[in-house]
């Protein structure tokens, strides 16, 4: 009786396993496009009024190792630089990667930062490592580029 419901589980398991594989493309786009959105519009706030950012980095954030001026400059130029990389795909693992430091250091330079917003922190984190381990997926620029010109090899990842 066993002996004839394992073939069968097998099958089932190997049909879950091959549906999940074939979404991740879809969800690693889908993380990709959520945490750029979230970063590019950060950096589109910080550049629609700098007086203000820049008076945030002096009072607020508190960026271990550089002056406030520099330190509004690199975080700004990062969040609207990086999360375009991301969508694109292209270079994902070191636009990944560079906004995993960020979303670290934004961590580090909030001292009182409210449980929620650390739990986003968090959740965009883990997102991010996601895409720094596996990849930005094969819908994406560095798929292409590695299938096109490098023998299957990911581009800049």
């Amino acid at each position: 009786m066993l002996t004839d419901i394992l073939p069968i589980l097998r099958r089932g398991h190997a049909r879950v396993i091959d549906l999940c594989e074939s979404l991740q493309p879809l969800a690693q786009l889908a993380a990709r496009l959520f945490v750029a959105k979230v970063f590019f519009l950060s950096g589109l706030t910080k550049l629609r009024d700098w007086e203000t950012t820049l008076a945030l980095f002096t009072d607020e954030y508190h960026v271990p190792l550089l002056p406030p001026e520099l330190a509004a400059f690199a975080g700004t130029a990062g969040e609207i630089v990086l999360p375009i990389l991301l969508v694109l795909g292209l270079g994902g693992r070191f636009a990944a990667l560079g906004l995993s430091v960020m979303n670290v250091v934004a961590v580090l330079s909030v001292p009182e930062m409210p449980e929620a917003a650390f739990a986003l922190h968090v959740f965009w984190g883990s997102l991010l490592a996601g895409l720094v381990l596996w990849g930005p997926g094969r819908w994406s620029a560095d798929a292409v580029i590695g299938a096109r010109f490098l023998g299957g090899r990911p581009a800049l990842a």
